[in-house]
């Protein structure tokens, strides 16, 4: 059955001012298995705001009432989204952890990336909000994960990622060594975590001292990108030199020696004294990161809580230029991804939209007009670059001329789409023989 009866009061408050309702709303469902699709038309039609909580018991649902902005309004929750998240925390029996995580899986539509080890949990997936939601909810009932900072971004797509994998991991991060070694779990051992507002104040600072400095550099100050340079290319915050990373498993900054080397903008730098700003997508990198340099000697350490996807939701674009860049199928995500209102608010201010003209075909050199990678279509070299339309059509999709003669030579691909699994492509030899 898809009918459902309300209790009378509340059909004679159905014209009254939203004002008048009451805190809960009690509905009596034949099918509870559909009861979101059943009563929000219903819950609509009387103007209500937005639902904050669901509670259901049999056949009986309360919803209870706030009054919240209309872009909160009642989610569809099949609507997919993608949720990050990660905590530095002592697990004891990781093995058995995955075990009750995979558990609770069992039946839910989710696909991903989720790491467990001694160290705690790194978590990357996609999902529908009723899956999705559930599984981080879950996590958050655990004392040790209660206040994870979680990040979530539409996809409107559908998944991100092809397949759920949920395992034990030695490494939370990728890194040249691994890094059980290393004194995560000491919070002190990390650099010191700024809010996105303390972040913008200090960028701001930078870089005004900066624009007013002939040599164009704050010696006290340096605005370190954790990031690879494939990332830098489609948005960065201004000021940040480009890493000279193709892989942030070898990241070497500070490590050098006492000679200065151009590629590394810790080198030579004083370690007492310099304050060095570090930022990355989520934060786990920066996290990793800052306890190697803290180990090298490096005291004045700060980093942006939540990455670059958290300052994007609370204080939109300012300072930053592009998109940003995320190791799912979407790629790249222009800043309005994160808060539309808060990055409508910011386009009005005095700055205005700042320059993407840094952006450049790997091909020919000349400004790209999406901010979007895409692989070489040759199999065998995959190489992930930018590249402006002429050079797509000249090359069929390919980097350069000597892989438009390779023996396995993928689909032209065209729009936001994306090539599948290497896998999925084994017969092309075959067929270009």
């Amino acid at each position: 059955m898809s009918s459902f009866t309300v209790m009378k009061p509340f059909i004679l408050a159905s014209n009254e001012p939203t004002a008048s309702f009451p805190k809960n709303l009690t509905v009596f469902l034949p099918n509870p298995k559909n009861t979101l699709k059943s009563i929000l038309p219903f819950v609509w039609q009387l103007k209500c705001k937005s639902l904050s909580s669901w509670k259901c018991k049999e056949n009986v649902c309360t919803a209870a009432l706030s009054s919240s902005s209309y872009s909160q309004e009642i989610l569809d929750e099949e609507e997919f989204i993608v949720v990050n998240f990660y905590r530095f925390v002592f697990i004891k029996d990781p093995e058995e952890e995955v075990a009750k995580h995979l558990s609770f899986m069992e039946g839910r539509d989710v696909h991903g990336r989720i790491y467990l080890n001694q160290q705690g949990i790194n978590a990357q997936y996609s999902g529908p909000k009723k899956d999705a939601l559930a599984y981080v909810n879950w996590v958050r009932e655990d004392l040790r994960f209660s206040d994870v900072l979680v990040q979530i971004s539409p996809a409107s797509n559908g998944h991100t990622f092809p397949r759920l994998k949920l395992r034990y991991k030695p490494s939370l991060v990728q890194l040249e060594g691994g890094i059980s070694h290393l004194p995560l779990l000491d919070p002190s051992m990390r650099a010191e975590p700024l809010a996105p507002s303390e972040w913008r104040n200090r960028l701001e600072a930078v870089n005004n001292t900066n624009n007013s400095s002939h040599e164009n550099i704050n010696p006290s100050c340096i605005l370190l990108d954790v990031r690879n340079g494939y990332e830098w290319d489609v948005g960065h915050f201004q000021g940040a030199q480009r890493p000279d990373v193709d892989c942030f498993r070898s990241t070497s900054f500070g490590q050098s020696d006492s000679e200065v080397i151009a590629s590394d903008p810790l080198a030579a730098v004083d370690k007492e004294r310099t304050d060095i700003l570090m930022y990355c997508t989520g934060g786990i990198r920066c996290d990793v990161y800052s306890a190697i340099l803290r180990k090298q000697g490096f005291k004045r350490l700060y980093t942006l809580k939540g990455g670059v996807s958290h300052y994007l939701e609370r204080e939109g674009s300012v300072g930053w230029v592009g998109n940003l860049f995320v190791f799912d199928a979407r790629l790249s995500l222009p800043p309005s991804t994160y808060k539309p209102e808060v990055e409508m608010e910011a386009s009005t201010k005095l700055e205005g939209p700042l320059d993407n003209s840094f952006a450049k075909c790997y091909i020919c050199g000349s400004q790209v007009c999406e901010l979007r990678h895409r692989n070489c279509a040759n199999l065998d070299c995959n190489l992930l670059f930018l590249c402006c339309a002429g050079c797509v059509k000249d090359l069929r999709g390919c980097c350069c001329s000597q892989c438009t003669s390779a023996r396995r030579l993928r689909p032209v691909l065209t729009g936001h789409e994306r090539y599948q699994k290497w896998h999925n492509y084994r017969d092309f030899e075959l067929q270009s023989r």
